[in-house]
């Protein structure tokens, strides 16, 4: 089968990598975590003589000297063999939100009386959403990169989407074909929305033009980024012309043959519409070689794996099945034109989202366009909850990745499918031959690290993962296990992994929205169905069970409250346990206010209760950085270098995406966060504003984050 020859390219690469690759990248990530035990690892590339070797393998032992040995077939076999020390000997980590923990590692390391050895069950863990780009790492500085390719290389990642300041390339691209700055600059969107822009989505901005000054540093971030990954053992998947130009493309060759995309999320037409140079028309493969030349002439040749998606929530121009192979046809041959070993890499959620366009007949039609099945690589990005592998017969023998979304749009509740990404992704490797890859592909990266750390480390187990061992495990890593763990903690966690993290129910597909992060209604907001609903799958006396187990550790051992960890989780599930007090809260408040029997007493003491909820909650978020507006909007200003103009534009940048989501609220409240602000201001008291509209239809009450 042609997928195999994928496995034998990966194969090669490896084995080349053992030769050329030196061992300094994981060397230095030591250095930068563990700077006091520099010496007291030693990293050794070679083959495992004691596996079949098929993809990465390592061997942990101790030498004679107190040495820790890691020896592994790649650097990704060898940065998840320390991985796997550090968290199973030694008992510590480095997290999400709260950063690295490896310094807390016992001065003299654990001895092993025997060898840890490890092998993956597949070629590729990937990770990221091309979303996340914009949700999550939208304002990050190199400081937040570093630690997330630490974060990433321990956990065995090994082909990362490197998806930051490919507008650069883009300018240089258009301007060689005579495009003015201006008719570019009208073209890109706003810092926080260049995934849709990069997606054919969304055009332009609705704040200001994207500054030059944000271009050029976000490509030499990208420079930055794509070195360490590489140093790290990583194959970044690279951008490349995806066909989606400026609208005066006509202008400069008048000849192209274009099309117009749909209209996108009911924004008005001057920022959607996205004009799109057909692939079958020969400036397509001319645009695709400039941009990959000058790519590689940026960061090097190191990789051959490029990103590509045509119709996010867009419908092709026609449903005819000829050209909809000839779209991919033409689109893989300027790939191939560009670079000879290119593989090209698509998300899979359009069959999802835009499914009434994409009948089976069509998606064969589309993917047969790439006539050699090896160079395309297709990411089920819902895996977990609505996989489309299964109804494309393994999307017709093209490799494809098992990928976890979770989150859509950045949401913060506790929410989990652990039985899915246990049992059902090894059953999918077992049936399906051309799996190559176990992939997170959250739209937001926020909270819930447990199951992002269990897929990860489910692409090295043959069979699914013990979910009571693998929790146990985890809890004695997050809270520095070589200290006391109250047993109070392991309760806590295991009765959150058979409830908060065990959703079977899958009318709700993903992590919750909170009714407070959302706009107020007197229509009853509360057990909405749907990936952005606000549906709590467990009981919520469960959770305040568990928050009561976590507080009573601290009795145990009190110097939980000064440990970064503890401190974010007993704020996360604080969190969580007042969303789920104000479910019912409100609940009363709709039927007060459409009850014939309700007072207005009785209306505004409901009121008075839910204000005083909401005080709570903020005050909880305040406590800690990670649960604060204020981080996402200094971060989004620090960009700004002291330009004053260019801070108000990436604030309002930053702001809007989390709450309006367009110029006129077109996506109101996708991405709200449950953030906690320096001043929540209630523009109008609950009992006050509705005595005051009692017999009017359908008031809202407006609440303002400063």
């Amino acid at each position: 089968m042609h997928w195999i020859k994928m496995l034998l390219w990966f194969c090669a690469a490896t084995a080349s990598a053992r030769s050329t690759q030196p061992t300094q990248g994981i060397s230095d990530l030591v250095k930068r975590r563990l700077p006091n035990h520099l010496q007291s690892f030693q990293f050794t590339l070679d083959v495992i003589h004691d596996t079949d070797d098929k993809y990465d393998s390592y061997v942990v032992s101790s030498g004679s000297n107190g040495t820790v040995l890691v020896k592994g077939n790649s650097l990704s076999a060898l940065s998840s063999g320390l991985h796997h020390y550090l968290t199973d000997v030694a008992h510590v980590d480095i997290y999400w939100f709260i950063g690295s923990r490896l310094d807390v590692v016992p001065s003299k390391l654990p001895h092993l009386a025997k060898p840890i050895h490890g092998s993956s069950t597949v070629p590729w863990r990937y990770h990221f959403n091309t979303v996340t780009f914009s949700y999550t790492t939208a304002f990050w500085a190199w400081e937040d990169w570093e630690l997330q390719l630490d974060w990433m290389a321990l956990r065995g990642v090994n082909l990362p989407l490197a998806w930051v300041g490919q507008e650069k390339i883009l300018v240089e691209v258009f301007r060689e074909i005579g495009l003015s700055d201006a008719e570019i600059a009208t073209f890109f969107s706003g810092p926080a929305f260049q995934a849709w822009n990069r997606f054919g989505n969304i055009q332009g901005s609705w704040h200001g033009d994207l500054p030059q000054t944000w271009i050029d540093e976000q490509f030499d971030l990208q420079k930055r980024i794509i070195h360490r990954m590489v140093e790290l053992g990583m194959t970044p998947v690279l951008p490349c012309f995806t066909g989606f130009v400026p609208a005066n493309i006509s202008r400069v060759l008048p000849d192209a043959n274009v099309a117009r995309g749909s209209r996108w999320g009911g924004f008005p037409i001057q920022y959607t519409n996205d004009t799109f140079l057909e692939p079958f028309d020969d400036h397509f493969a001319e645009l695709q070689s400039s941009f990959i030349s000058k790519q590689q002439a940026a960061y090097g040749n190191v990789s051959h794996i490029y990103t590509l998606d045509q119709y996010n929530e867009n419908d092709p121009y026609s449903g005819d099945v000829d050209y909809l192979r000839n779209v991919t046809s033409n689109t893989w041959r300027s790939l191939k034109q560009a670079d000879p070993d290119a593989i090209w890499m698509m998300q899979g959620w359009l069959f999802y989202a835009n499914s009434d366009f994409w009948t089976n007949e069509r998606v064969e039609a589309y993917l047969s366009g790439v006539e050699s099945n090896e160079d395309m690589l297709i990411l089920d990005l819902f895996s977990e909850s609505i996989p489309q592998w299964r109804r494309t017969n393994s999307y017709y023998g093209k490799p494809w990745i098992w990928c976890q979304l979770h989150n859509f749009g950045g949401s913060m509740g506790l929410y989990g499918q652990i039985q899915n990404i246990t049992q059902n992704a090894s059953e999918a490797r077992i049936e399906s031959p051309s799996m190559v890859g176990y992939g997170l592909s959250p739209e937001g990266q926020e909270g819930n690290e447990i199951v992002y750390d269990l897929l990860l480390d489910q692409a090295w187990s043959s069979t699914p993962l013990d979910t009571k061992v693998y929790f146990h495990k985890w809890v004695t890593s997050r809270y520095a296990g070589q200290n006391s763990i109250p047993q109070d903690l392991y309760t806590a966690w295991d009765l959150m992994r058979q409830t908060v993290y065990n959703n079977t129910n899958l009318t709700t597909l993903s992590v919750a929205k909170s009714i407070i992060d959302i706009q107020p209604d007197l229509w009853n907001l509360a057990n909405v169905a749907g990936t952005h609903g606000t549906t709590v799958n467990y009981h919520p006396s469960v959770l305040v069970h568990a928050w009561q187990l976590m507080y009573q550790a601290t009795k145990a051992e009190p110097a939980l409250w000064s440990n970064p960890a503890y401190q974010h989780d007993m704020v996360d599930v604080t969190r969580q346990v007042l969303d789920n007090a104000f479910i019912p809260m409100y609940s009363d408040l709709i039927d007060l206010y459409n009850s014939s029997q309700s007072t207005q007493p009785k209306f505004a003491q409901q009121g008075k209760k839910i204000v005083q909820l909401l005080t709570d909650l903020d005050s909880v978020l305040l406590t800690n950085k990670s649960f604060r507006l204020s981080t996402w909007i200094d971060a989004a200003r620090t960009w700004a270098r002291g330009n004053t103009s260019q801070a108000s534009m990436l604030e309002y940048n930053a702001r809007n995406q989390i709450t309006l989501w367009g110029p006129n609220g077109e996506i109101t409240d996708y991405a709200s966060k449950q953030w906690g602000a320096w001043s929540l201001h209630i523009m109008c008291h609950v009992g006050a504003c509705l005595s005051n509209t009692w017999n009017q239809p359908q008031p809202r009450l407006i609440i303002k984050l400063n």
